[in-house]
């Protein structure tokens, strides 16, 4: 999927071409190696894992509850925002961790579709450990990357604790 992209992005690819051959712009613009590529090549990658826990989280809710606060006078942006989203959390959460912790270990897509200098943990972790070889420096920025990883995690267990309690 990643060379995919770098197909699509490059300076002869699929987007440039279409750009060009609408009249938006004279000369293929430079869309690889860029941060904006890094950030599509990740949403892409990981909007499956956000979508499904919160398709599940909002198919399980009860129309009712929405039909109920209409007749109590609520507009559909008030249903949505005092309803739907409290109902959903779990599912908000849920994909959020699931997005967050292989988006954060994420080293394969900023190396193919971004620039060197761009700064990633995993790839100043890579860097640390083989390039410069300073594993002090490696292992310290390995253990903040645990802690980065673990923390969310504690942190929704005791709120799901909190709630089931």
């Amino acid at each position: 999927r990643v060379y995919a992209w770098m197909v699509m992005l490059g300076k002869q690819g699929l987007i440039n071409n279409l750009l060009m051959s609408i009249g938006l712009t004279d000369e293929p613009l430079q869309l690889l190696y860029t941060d904006g590529a890094v950030y599509l090549g990740i949403v892409y990658t990981y909007v499956p894992f956000m979508i499904l826990p919160l398709y599940a989280s909002l198919e399980r809710l009860d129309p009712d509850v929405h039909e109920a606060a209409a007749d109590l006078g609520a507009k559909p942006l008030r249903v949505f925002y005092d309803v739907t989203i409290p109902l959903a959390m779990p599912g908000i959460i849920a994909g959020s961790l699931l997005v967050f912790i292989p988006a954060l270990g994420e080293y394969v897509i900023p190396a193919l579709l971004g620039v060197v200098e761009s700064v990633m943990i995993v790839r100043l972790l890579y860097d640390e450990f083989f390039v410069n070889r300073d594993w002090p420096l490696a292992s310290a920025v390995a253990i903040v990357l645990l802690l980065i990883l673990i923390l969310p995690i504690m942190l929704f267990q005791r709120l799901q604790q909190e709630t089931d309690a």
